[in-house]
């Protein structure tokens, strides 16, 4: 017995050094694109990031960075934190499987072959997971989703470990442990909460005898604690303490947080109590129920770090919840709306009222004071609503899109409308289920679970259509009738390395794991309904409570890793289930051992050699290097407005974490909606000074000029600082009252106008002296709303109150959103544009005057691009997304272009060779965006280099028409607007060559051109 426990431990080790190795060689080196910049500088200088927080892996990163040996491997440390605790999970992965594989089995004592196929299951399952796609992502890179598994694999081990003890004195120690590391794992992520309801059913399969009846009120009380917690213990914890808080501040005159300290002393003393007389009662239900919170409570205490650092006022302190109201509404994640889950409106309901208002305090002279309200939900036509409502989103495209999923015909409904009846088509019920089953439910995780053990197309992302983001297993008959045949291809789409085959084979295993476990008898289908409940709730259980709408930022896979656990689970057990067949041809463990090897060799091993190389990120540094070109795109003590998480946490990263920069005052307009961001700005952050602003604080509290409205009073343009000075104002005149009978403030005219003092334009530096000509007496724009909203306001008084004292730019995304309104008066430097009082109308996609000699050190001297022209180096997705490959080479373009127009022809012709050089066909192909640049070697006189690239470009677009050529009719509908792309860029390559004169090259072009037309007409 001793033996065989210390083999199982071994191999438990073993598994935990191969994905410990594995992970560790292909990890992130730094940040990638999206939330983990903000993690890393959470970890590293303990700020506070978006809600709910994450202090749990905050700290832990913390200690992991203490090991870095300078700021810049700060990212190396945290990524290392997601990497071990991943290999904890397949760790703990590879011992659960063990246990519930050997309970399939009713000999109290195995032979030697059933023990070495209880190994074989866990060794298989385990190495199975540690490669598969989703869980292999978050492993490599400083998120939450690598600790919040290890909590989730680690609970759920713990309850088997309970199982096996449960009958022995001071079992119960291990539902308290269990209970702690639920309370921790809030402080990572709230999906380790799911895994509640399968603990519930090992307690009450150990402690009862199964009835269905038992069965139903197990999972009813576990789905209780679960929600006890979620919705009782997390939001209802400081919504008491800022009850009694608000009490003890602002009727005992103490400060602020007292009433925080004296909850917790109450709650600990009654805590004390309790134990001590359940115990002398020798009430033992009660005792451990009441540690069993306490525990909970503990581990759920770690958010008061978050309360602690945002009192500091670090650069990063998101919500400023530093006191109990603010942590109530951080916790809430208030800022980021909510979402209808049981009853609710679909699309187009009409809007009949708001809701209750909600209060808004803010710490106003040393007391809780309330300074506004914010609307409450939203009210809706009862007509148009529906239980389980999962079409509710009345987004424009979102409304295209249940109309495709849904396939919506709806059915006449009258209701009434700002005061008109009206008749709307309500979706029925089968169509909100349709959408469901469809999107959901198949797009958003039956697609993400095929990824995982079936294949994967690439890695770009999809909403639906054939050639994009689908599942495919490698065997074309299959394939060809989803996403077409493959054979005609061009190799670069042929060969990309982020289609990744499977040939069913793990989902084979999985599915005769499955069905073994079910069928092996009592304990076989307990485990059963155990291993199902956790397959369940992360999974189908976590479509349901996200209802996602469609167009989702990124693709949503990591969410459901627990899910793909669970089937992992499935997929070791198949090897008993292989070896009870072959145990009848080869006995004993040499058929153990065969069925093991080959298991190993059909799913860990196709899965490790098809993922790796799109999984490798360990010579990633764009995103970093990006966000350090955007920086060094500014100048000295610029204030730099963002737009969205995306643009913003890698900028945060490099600046607060690796010094870049930190004359810098990064604004994230997104943000700028809120008051606690808005007076964020008036401090100093890191060597960053002020951004000046006209407001008192008490002016743009939540619930204060959260929409300013437009009344043309003037017919001329009013000077910005003057508008801002109107609103501003108290004066009763200044408001308007709407409908409602509420009184909102507006502005007197969408015409605006700044007037330049040119002398200071120049001594700051905004114009250069040879510029001067150029420089406009005043600054025009228009805004064409009807409204404005918080942020909006905060930008258009803050560039009145800057009066052209520092440098202002704005990120690329800020040409796009509407909520920047002087788009006309921009200087392209680099990654960003700079506000200055000349004047250059956009043109098409190009916005922003350029300064050939700015744009020519940055781009050539000061930027860096993080082996992107690596061949070895998959340029996955999100990194195409976060260089923006487009932007990036119309940048290089139209420096070329200035330079031309200069006579510097020789410059123009190195920057167009720098573009090539980094972005090579080879790692990010050609496409119209090249076109630029082609015109510039050209224009330069370097015929024969552009030549060669309008050579390439033509071979790409040829390559894809006869691809597309080779598709069944089907799918000609899909690949009509790309095709039509493909046929525009030859026919602008025909154009281009024939306006330069490339005779012979125009003629092969067309040539090759009017075959393709012949061809696609047969």
């Amino acid at each position: 017995m001793q033996h065989t426990k210390l083999i199982n431990n071994i191999l438990g080790w073993i598994v935990f050094v191969i994905a410990a190795v594995t992970y560790l060689v292909t990890m992130e080196p730094t940040v990638s694109w999206w939330d983990c910049g903000e993690f890393i500088t959470s970890a590293f200088k303990l700020e506070v990031g978006h809600p709910p927080g994450a202090p749990t892996f905050m700290i832990l990163g913390r200690i992991f960075t203490l090991f870095a040996p300078d700021p810049t491997k700060a990212a190396v440390m945290v990524n290392s934190l997601s990497a071990l605790a991943s290999a904890g999970t397949i760790m703990i992965l590879y011992w659960t499987i063990v246990h519930l594989a050997r309970k399939l089995f009713a000999e109290e004592q195995l032979s030697a072959g059933e023990q070495m196929a209880v190994w074989g299951s866990g060794l298989v399952g385990a190495l199975a997971f540690t490669f598969t796609d989703s869980f292999w992502f978050s492993a490599v890179e400083g998120e939450v989703y690598a600790l919040s598994s290890f909590f989730t694999a680690v609970v759920f081990w713990a309850i088997l470990k309970w199982e096996t003890v449960a009958d022995q004195k001071h079992s119960n120690r291990w539902l308290i442990l269990i209970a702690y590391l639920v309370g921790l794992s809030i402080g990572v992520h709230l999906l380790n909460l799911l895994a509640i309801p399968a603990i519930g059913l090992v307690y009450y399969f150990k402690k009862y005898e199964f009835s269905w009846k038992g069965v139903i009120s197990a999972l009813i009380a576990s789905m209780g604690i679960l929600l006890g917690i979620q919705y009782g213990i997390i939001p209802g914890l400081p919504h008491i303490a800022f009850v009694i808080d608000r009490i003890f501040v602002n009727g005992f005159g103490l400060p602020f947080n007292s009433g925080i300290i004296f909850m917790f002393v109450l709650m600990a003393a009654a805590a004390v109590w309790g134990l001590r007389y359940t115990r002398n009662r020798r009430m033992v239900v009660w005792n451990t129920a009441i540690t069993i919170v306490m525990v909970i409570i503990i581990g759920y205490s770690s958010f008061g770090l978050i309360v602690i650092r945002a009192s500091a006022n670090p650069p990063m302190n998101q919500n400023a919840p530093d006191n109990a109201f603010s942590l109530v509404r951080y916790l809430n994640r208030e800022q980021y709306g909510d979402r209808p889950l049981f009853y609710g409106p679909y699309y187009n309901a009409p809007r009949i009222a708001n809701g209750e208002p909600k209060d808004q305090y803010n710490k106003v002279d040393g007391k809780y004071k309330m300074t506004g309200s914010m609307p409450g939900s939203l009210v809706y036509d009862k007509k148009m609503e529906t239980i389980f409502p999962r079409m509710y989103s009345s987004t424009d495209n979102h409304v295209r899109a249940y109309k495709d999923w849904g396939r919506i015909k709806g059915t006449p409904v009258r209701v009434r409308e700002r005061g008109e009846v009206k008749t709307l088509m309500k979706p029925t019920f089968t169509e909100n289920l349709r959408f469901f089953f469809s999107y959901q439910l198949g797009h958003m995780y039956m697609r993400y679970f095929m990824w995982n053990f079936v294949g994967r197309q690439n890695d770009v992302q999809g909403h639906g259509e054939f050639s994009n983001g689908n599942w495919v297993s490698g065997i074309e008959a299959f394939d060809k009738v989803k996403v077409g045949p493959r054979a005609e291809m061009p190799d670069f789409m042929k060969n990309d390395a982020s289609r990744n085959v499977y040939y069913f084979l793990p989902l084979l295993f999985g599915l005769i794991g499955m069905f073994y476990q079910y069928n092996q008898g009592k304990k076989g289908k307990e485990t059963f309904a155990v291993t199902m409940m956790l397959f369940v709730l992360t999974g189908i259980a976590i479509v349901v409570y996200l209802n996602q709408n469609p167009y989702q930022p990124r693709e949503r896979d990591y969410a459901y890793a627990g899910s793909f656990y669970a089937f992992a689970i499935w997929i070791g057990l198949a090897v008993p289930a292989l070896y009870s067949i072959v145990r009848k041809v080869l006995k004993g463990t040499p058929g153990a051992v065969l069925v093991t090897a080959l298991s190993l060799v059909l799913v860990p091993g196709i899965l490790a050699s098809q993922n790796w190389d799109d999984h490798d990120r360990s010579g990633k540094y764009m995103t970093r290097d990006y966000a350090k070109n955007y920086l060094e795109s500014c100048a000295p003590n610029a204030i730099l407005f963002t737009y969205g998480d995306n643009d913003t946490f890698p900028l945060w990263y490099v600046q607060e974490v690796e010094g870049v920069r930190p004359d810098i005052k990064i604004i994230n307009i997104s943000y700028l909606g809120m008051d606690w961001y808005i007076y964020q700005q008036q401090f100093t952050t890191n060597d960053a000074p002020p951004v000046p602003f006209t407001f008192s604080r008490d002016k743009y509290y939540m619930g204060r000029m959260d929409a300013i409205l437009f009344q043309e009073r003037f017919k001329e343009s009013v000077e910005l600082s003057d508008a801002m000075e109107f609103l501003g104002s108290d004066d009763v005149r200044t408001k308007v009252k709407v409908t409602s009978g509420e009184m909102i403030d507006y502005l007197p005219s969408k015409d605006f106008h700044i007037t330049v003092d040119k002398q200071k334009v120049l001594e700051t530096g905004t114009v250069k002296p040879e510029n001067a000509n150029l420089i406009a007496d005043r600054v025009e724009f228009s805004i064409n709303k009807s409204m404005i909203g918080k942020s909006e306001m905060a930008v258009l008084n803050m560039i009145a109150a800057n009066n052209w004292e520092r440098p202002i730019y704005i990120d690329h995304s800020l040409l796009y959103t509407g909520n920047v309104h002087f788009l006309d008066w921009l200087q392209f430097e680099g990654l960003a544009y700079r506000f200055v009082p000349i004047k250059t109308q956009r043109q098409g996609i190009m916005s922003g005057r350029i300064d050939s000699d700015i744009l020519y050190d940055n781009v050539m001297n000061k930027f860096v691009w993080g082996n992107v022209n690596d061949p070895n180096i998959h340029m996955d997705e999100y990194n195409r997304k976060q260089i923006n490959i487009m932007q990036t080479r119309y940048m290089f373009a139209r420096l070329a272009e200035a330079l031309i127009q200069k006579g510097e022809k020789e410059k123009a012709v190195e920057v167009i060779d720098r573009l090539f050089e980094l972005f090579p066909n080879e790692a990010i192909p050609y496409t119209y965006d090249s076109f630029p640049a082609v015109e510039q070697y050209y224009r330069a006189g370097a015929s024969d280099k552009a030549n060669e690239v309008v050579r390439i470009m033509a071979q790409n677009s040829l390559g894809i028409l006869n691809y597309y050529a080779s598709l069944p009719e089907r799918l000609a509908a899909a690949i009509e607007s790309d095709q039509d792309t493909e046929m525009r860029n030859l026919r602008n390559l025909i154009v281009i060559t024939r306006n330069y004169k490339q005779e012979e090259l125009n003629k092969e072009i067309d040539d090759q051109l009017q075959a393709l037309i012949a061809k696609l007409s047969s």
